[in-house]
């Protein structure tokens, strides 16, 4: 039951032959440097400080070593590992801390839990370069594929086009709670259809089955809650995990001859076309619309009223007429918008981005004279 999926995946995954189905086991040398690696990072569940463990690890290699390679070969993930603390944090200092959706549930996890992750992860990192299975539109928490390397292929593919003469409209989609909503059935049929089996699919199924999560608020901790869906925030396999699962969004937007980028949960596609363009309308009206059936369907939940639309183009104050519709919602075109941290506009000019950088330069040059 754990492995149900869509039933093109399903068809996909029963027909892939299985091409790597057993973990390598690790070796001391290894364990020493994926300590040395890992972040010393804060969890109320471990029971002495990670620093200490990282200070002493001269002395705990073997005790590692033999925790990391039965866990691999037995294909299971430690039940003591799967419980998170969360705690809130604001999303940026200037929201509203009485709004709870201004809050984004960053998990602590055990660190024992982050050293088997950080294992594991090397390996699916090599299994993914190997067989070449993500995208050249899909950006973040992979080597090469940066948050510069995404905006550079963005910004270029822009200015092409701007340098064409054609009108290119970017949409920014919005999704809620994206890492919090992945249905596990369908990740599971994912990782089997791109040829994982064995006790590598089995250690995967585990490693996201029950789990849960506690909030806690200074000295206050809330009961434990189960959680059924969702990759864990502050996991060190969950960005991969999140990679493999929005692969086939990118099949579907390119399906339509329109452009995309991903970068984890941001979602940018980008629609060029002559200014006179009749079809236009019509072909990336039909784009959203299957991008938001394609969300429903894997369970993840677009956001039309925060989904913003920038129109590239050379007379960036003259209107195209149309507005693209998103969930029956018009999205109206905006002068500016951010991607990816950096501030665009109609003609691409980065002159928001450059204001922005310099007033916060000068304002970090006002604090340092002040000393």
């Amino acid at each position: 039951a754990g492995l149900d999926a869509l039933p093109g995946e399903v068809t996909e995954a029963s027909v892939c032959s299985i091409l790597w189905d057993s973990f390598r086991l690790v070796q001391p040398d290894d364990v020493d440097k994926i300590l040395g690696a890992v972040r010393a990072t804060t969890c109320a569940l471990d029971p002495c400080p990670s620093w200490l463990l990282k200070q002493a690890s001269g002395g705990l290699v073997d005790w590692f070593v033999r925790i990391i390679n039965a866990s691999l070969e037995q294909g299971i993930f430690p039940s003591g590992l799967k419980q998170a603390v969360v705690r809130p944090v604001l999303k940026k200092a200037s929201l509203d801390p009485a709004n709870l959706s201004n809050y984004r549930p960053i998990s602590n996890l055990p660190f024992l839990g982050k050293v088997l992750e950080r294992v594991v992860a090397s390996q699916l990192q090599g299994f993914l370069e190997d067989t070449d299975f993500l995208g050249q539109s899909q950006s973040g928490f992979r080597p090469g594929y940066s948050t510069e390397t995404a905006l550079v292929a963005l910004v270029d593919d822009l200015r092409r086009e701007l340098d064409r003469g054609s009108v290119t409209l970017l949409v920014l989609l919005d999704i809620s709670a994206a890492f919090d909503t992945i249905d596990h059935g369908i990740l599971l049929g994912r990782l089997s259809g791109m040829g994982l089996g064995g006790t590598v699919l089995q250690w995967l199924q585990s490693f996201l089955e029950g789990r849960s999560q506690l909030v806690k608020l200074g000295d206050t901790c809330s009961d434990p809650w189960p959680l059924t869906c969702g990759v864990p925030q502050g996991s060190i396999l969950s960005p991969m995990l999140f990679n493999i699962y929005m692969k086939p969004l990118g099949e579907v937007i390119r399906s339509f001859g329109v452009r995309c980028h991903l970068y984890a949960d941001d979602t940018q596609l980008y629609y060029s076309f002559p200014p006179n363009s009749k079809e236009a309308p019509r072909i990336l009206d039909q784009c959203l619309a299957a991008v938001l059936a394609w969300m429903r369907a894997n369970k993840l939940r677009l956001n039309p009223d925060k989904t913003e639309v920038l129109q590239v183009s050379r007379t960036s104050d003259r209107g195209i007429g149309w507005q693209p519709v998103l969930d029956g919602v018009a999205l109206p075109l905006k002068a500016q918008v951010r991607s990816l941290g950096v501030l665009l506009d109609s003609a691409l000019t980065l002159e928001a981005q450059v204001s922005a950088v310099a007033g916060r330069a000068f304002a970090q040059l006002k604090l340092v004279r002040q000393l």
